[in-house]
């Protein structure tokens, strides 16, 4: 069982983003749960939807069995984030193991993606669902992006990982045996190509970003000028 955590529109135009809230949360949960790694998730942009700069979400992903744990972990997030609350920001939060995802969320989360949704959809679907959501303040129209997180989070193919293993503590260009090493399951390229050896180039301030697939972390590469050039996907 995984349990997702997930929170939405977090920020304004000058403060931290919404991973990096994100990234703060799971360290503060990693000191009692198992936390597996931090996700962002890319919702719909449209002139309809109020958002900062890119309308993406943020999951923490808890590898765990624990029905009985779900109400102390929503209470950890849900402090963390109001202790940081941004003004001008409309924060969403919510919570809930994979048993409690259905597909009638997983196919809300896609509509995410490409329709303007309703705080009015997103408290009945976790109404329905015996999900914990939760605005933590302004309009709270975060309660919308952060149910759909919840699923694009669970189908296990959908964004990239902000976090996961040591991957963050690995800068610039690196080995492909040392990101391996760091907790990405296998490199691939654009073009369905095996990396297994080399070097990967990366800006030098920057740590690689793979993807969910398939319960994997996969890191995407394509070929420039001779070089095997790390790929940020949504």
């Amino acid at each position: 069982m995984t349990i997702y955590v997930c929170m939405d529109d977090t920020d304004n135009l000058n403060s931290r983003g919404t991973g990096r809230l994100a990234r703060a949360v799971a360290a503060e949960l990693g000191k009692k749960f198992p936390v597996r790694g931090v996700t962002r998730h890319q919702l719909y942009v449209h002139p309809d939807i109020p958002y900062t700069s890119h309308n993406s979400c943020g999951v923490i992903h808890i590898t765990m069995d624990g029905y009985q744990y779900l109400d102390e972990i929503f209470e950890i997030a849900r402090e963390e984030m109001l202790n940081d609350f941004i003004e001008g920001s409309d924060p969403g939060l919510s919570v809930a193991t994979s048993e409690q995802i259905k597909p009638s969320l997983i196919a809300y989360g896609r509509d995410a993606q490409n329709t303007v949704l309703t705080q009015e959809k997103a408290r009945t679907m976790a109404k329905n669902l015996g999900i914990r959501l939760e605005g933590l303040g302004g309009t709270e129209d975060g309660v919308i992006g952060s149910m759909a997180g919840l699923a694009l989070a669970s189908t296990s193919n959908d964004g990239r990982f902000l976090q996961i293993g040591n991957i963050r503590d690995l800068l610039g260009s690196q080995t492909v045996q040392s990101l391996l090493d760091a907790g990405i399951d296998d490199i691939y390229t654009l073009d369905g190509r095996r990396v297994t050896s080399g070097t990967i180039w990366n800006e030098e301030t920057k740590s690689v970003k793979p993807c969910p697939i398939n319960e994997k972390a996969i890191l995407f590469v394509e070929e420039v000028d001779g070089e095997l050039r790390a790929v940020k996907r949504n």
